[in-house]
């Protein structure tokens, strides 16, 4: 409709035609691709075939507590154990500050230039009243984050003690399927009571710090015990003494401890995540165990042991 302002009459006026209303709703909408349900077969394919995107996709699935999530994702799984049991799975727990997010960084470049495939589970705690998690660990991961070859996945615990995710075993099988030789789990970092992952893994990490308690520390039952090697992290300039006496209070501490059921001494090392020092050294201690444990049956015994134990879980 035409404006009575733009009368001739009215020189110093002029109003323009404006444009029409537009809709709330996007009208290409209906044209947009919408992401697409996989069939429990797509699923193991991609998996099997390794593809990230679709491993991603499968690991969110049986996290999912909505009930159809949860039968398709029990199909998978039961899919995927005949393809799974490969990899050597790594526990890494330590208190909060240890340094266990940037060690994973620098223990998984060390893993990927040897040529190994890396899956990290890395469990971050959940809110009690919100419910929610950060699941920012993947962001101290920067180098490790960008090698093809590792797969990092932050996982909420939801609740669940013993610092890991109530999902971890089963995302341990999927990333196996998908050509992961290696696996860690990295735990929330509660404390002393953070032994459930002892019960998934083939070998048990405690990343301990210099200074962070007394000798008492040291003796203390539970997590300690557990362990298979003890590293004292940031044994770097100053901190290197103190990071060498707190590894000979270790050394003493594991004295008064009953021999673990795979024979295997725990050693004590030290090392810095920062300058990249005595990596190499924790990772001889870690394939002497598994060559020290194949040899002696204990390896097979503790997979059918941790096995039977997932499947009453």
């Amino acid at each position: 409709m035409e404006h009575p302002e733009n009368d001739g009459k009215y020189k110093s006026l002029k109003v323009n035609k404006g444009v029409m209303d537009v809709p709330s709703v996007s009208p290409y909408l209906s044209k947009l691709s919408r992401e697409k349900n996989h069939t429990t077969s797509e699923f193991l394919e991609g998996i099997l075939r390794g593809d990230i995107a679709i491993l991603s996709k499968a690991v969110t699935l049986i996290e999912s507590s909505k009930e159809d999530h949860q039968q398709q994702a029990h199909e998978i799984i039961e899919k995927c154990l005949p393809h799974a049991g490969k990899s050597v799975r790594i526990g890494i727990t330590g208190m909060p500050g240890a340094g266990k997010s940037t060690s994973i960084d620098v223990f998984g470049l060390h893993i990927v230039n040897k040529g190994h495939k890396l899956a990290v589970m890395a469990i971050d705690p959940s809110s009690e009243r919100t419910k929610g998690s950060i699941l920012g660990d993947k962001t101290r991961m920067e180098a490790l984050a960008r090698e093809k070859n590792a797969f990092i996945r932050p996982s909420p615990s939801a609740g669940s003690l013993g610092g890991v995710a109530r999902k971890t075993r089963e995302t341990i099988v999927l990333c196996e399927a998908a050509g992961f030789d290696r696996v860690f789990v990295e735990t929330v970092g509660v404390g002393q009571s953070e032994t459930a992952v002892h019960s998934m893994v083939d070998f048990f990490l405690l990343i301990q710090l210099a200074g962070a308690g007394d000798e008492l520390q040291g003796i203390k039952r539970g997590i300690m015990e557990m362990a298979d090697g003890i590293v004292i992290n940031k044994a770097d300039g100053d901190n290197i003494e103190r990071a060498n006496v707190a590894a000979g209070y270790y050394r003493n501490a594991l004295h008064l401890f009953p021999p673990l059921d795979s024979d295997w001494i725990p050693e004590v090392l030290t090392y810095s995540a920062k300058n990249r020092t005595g990596i190499h050294e924790i990772w001889t201690m870690i394939d002497q165990y598994i060559a020290f444990t194949k040899a002696n049956g204990y390896f097979e015994q503790n997979r059918k042991k941790q096995f039977e134990k997932y499947m009453n879980y």
